[in-house]
């Protein structure tokens, strides 16, 4: 007969865990801040009368687009390049929607909505990081999956 083994209890108190996880939504923040933040500069600059909440949404798309297209560049230098968008692909969407929505509600707080300062920049950075890695640390520590 055989033993089953139980597995460790989950528990949040593992520095690599943490590291690996902050290291990983780092990369995802870094590529969901050019598309989000590079479309709200555009319409800031732009000067083009678009509805708050059109510009939030659209910026959220390219966030996550960009987020994608970053994450491949990186997989496409340990795999080939249609291996990497389909990993790329299979990120979390959870933790970069999470990542996205933090960063423009921290901005519509502060500023009313797409609009960038050197004030709220380092704030909607924060949130951004801060909102899915609780998510990014479970996940990997739960499944060993990391989402990005």
């Amino acid at each position: 007969m055989s033993e089953i083994v139980n597995p460790a209890p989950f528990h949040w108190h593992c520095r690599h865990t943490w590291r690996t996880a902050s290291y990983n939504t780092l990369w995802c923040l870094i590529g969901c801040s050019i598309g989000d933040m590079g479309t709200i500069l555009f319409f800031q600059l732009s000067g083009i009368d678009w509805p708050v909440l059109a510009i939030m949404t659209l910026a959220i798309i390219n966030g996550l687009l960009t987020s994608i297209m970053l994450e491949t560049v990186i997989l496409a230098r340990q795999m080939a390049l249609k291996a990497a968008f389909k990993t790329a692909i299979g990120m979390s969407l959870i933790s970069m929607l999470a990542m996205e929505i933090a960063m423009n509600m921290v901005d519509y707080a502060i500023t009313g909505g797409a609009k960038l300062t050197l004030a709220v920049l380092p704030l909607m950075w924060t949130a951004g990081f801060l909102a899915p890695l609780p998510y990014n640390y479970w996940r990997l520590k739960k499944y060993s999956k990391a989402c990005h």
